[in-house]
């Protein structure tokens, strides 16, 4: 069942979007060669304690993972792009790095995630690829965003994503892609990755969905590690992933996940 939002119920989620967007901003600029993930993962810890937040992955034990996941933010390093399980592991320079974070603060949910390449991008045509793959994903997701309007349909915003994967010439894999929010993380509708314009649900006033947009470099398969979490392209290529909760107002789409 899809719940629509009440306006009120938008701006308190924008309340918590504002602080997903602002541990994330913060983690990127410390995120250089030599920083642990745990590192990251601690701070993250910190930032939730210190604003009375709570942290939505936190004992999450969904049907696909490993036992509880305790941890508050989704760490994954170069191949990896989803669910990544902080350990320990110190960043190199031109890793690409996503993180993805959501929190409850007042019982409502936000979730986003951002790439960043750690230092400077690796030389030559590596280093030009990472950065053109991240760049596909902050594409994707901004043509999403642009289409998530009232009069227009859900797959809409699956078919802008699977547009811009297309013609930088990126598989797309369906398995995992964006959901609606609200009191909780996950909620209904999910919200493919590829899809057909003009199809599926209409978009109407009051839903709020985080759009998520991931690709890797060579392929639609994934690969689980062992710790049953962190989700991999099955061929090794590189990976990166981009995301924002998002309100569907009368007026066009509201990103809720910006600092302010």
């Amino acid at each position: 069942m899809v719940e629509l939002k009440t306006p009120g119920e938008i701006e308190a989620m924008s309340v918590t979007g504002t602080f997903v967007a602002e541990v994330l901003g913060d983690l990127a600029q410390r995120a250089e060669p030599g920083v642990n993930l745990l590192d990251l993962e601690h701070r993250a810890r910190d930032m939730i304690k210190h604003r009375g937040a709570e942290s939505c992955y936190w004992d999450y034990a969904p049907s696909f993972g490993k036992g509880p996941f305790r941890n508050v933010i989704c760490l994954a390093v170069n191949d990896a792009v989803l669910h990544g399980l902080p350990h320990d592991y110190e960043l190199r320079g031109g890793d690409v790095l996503t993180m993805d974070m959501a929190v409850s603060i007042d019982g409502w949910v936000a979730d986003s995630a951002r790439t960043v390449i750690v230092g400077t991008p690796r030389p030559g045509d590596q280093g030009r690829e990472d950065v053109r793959l991240v760049e596909a994903t902050e594409r994707a997701l901004d043509e999403a965003i642009a289409v998530a309007r009232p009069g227009n349909r859900l797959g809409d915003i699956s078919a802008a994503i699977g547009g811009v994967a297309s013609r930088y010439g990126y598989p797309v894999n369906t398995e995992f892609g964006g959901h609606g929010l609200g009191r909780t993380m996950h909620e209904e509708p999910h919200v493919p990755n590829a899809g057909r314009p003009g199809r599926g649900m209409p978009l109407r006033p009051g839903l709020t969905i985080a759009i998520e947009p991931w690709f890797a470099a060579g392929t639609d398969r994934i690969v689980y590690d062992p710790d049953g979490w962190t989700i991999r392209s099955a061929d090794g290529s590189r990976t990166a992933h981009s995301e924002h909760t998002i309100a569907i107002t009368e007026d066009g789409p509201r990103i809720l996940t910006l600092t302010s």
